[in-house]
């Protein structure tokens, strides 16, 4: 059986999810979502960045366009947050190009929308080396 990777982490950072979805529910827009969850990491200690802002790089250069995870937790797993009726394979492609920009290895996508409960799914790349 494999072991999964950040799995108390990544335990916990749901646990933090659910916790906001039982308290709001389900209908909000994804911003009240972001913000409660900003609330909800730090009641429970777990360290996190909001939103911050992603270098993409091509050709080991620098490029304009950048991207805005809504979360990144324990400096080390990616956090996307929904707040819709169900997941598009848009929301999981999103969640990967978020993990390949960032070279982490995990990824948590999450919606606040579906109804009754949490919706979540894990994204773990392994470490490979991609081609030039």
């Amino acid at each position: 059986m494999t072991e999964l990777i950040y799995r108390e982490e990544s335990y916990r950072i749901i646990g933090a999810c659910i916790e906001v979805h039982r308290r709001m529910g389900c209908g909000f827009l994804e911003p009240v979502y972001q913000d409660c969850l900003e609330i909800e990491l730090d009641h429970q200690g777990i360290r996190f960045r909001s939103q911050p802002k992603i270098e993409l790089t091509y050709r080991d250069r620098v490029i304009e366009a950048t991207y805005k995870p809504d979360f990144i937790c324990f400096d080390t797993i990616i956090v996307e947050i929904k707040a819709l009726s169900d997941f598009a394979s848009e929301h999981r492609a999103q969640v990967l190009n978020y993990l390949h920009a960032t070279r982490l290895q995990l990824g948590l996508l999450v919606n606040f929308g579906a109804h009754p409960r949490l919706q979540h799914e894990r994204f773990a790349l392994t470490k490979h080396k991609r081609s030039e």
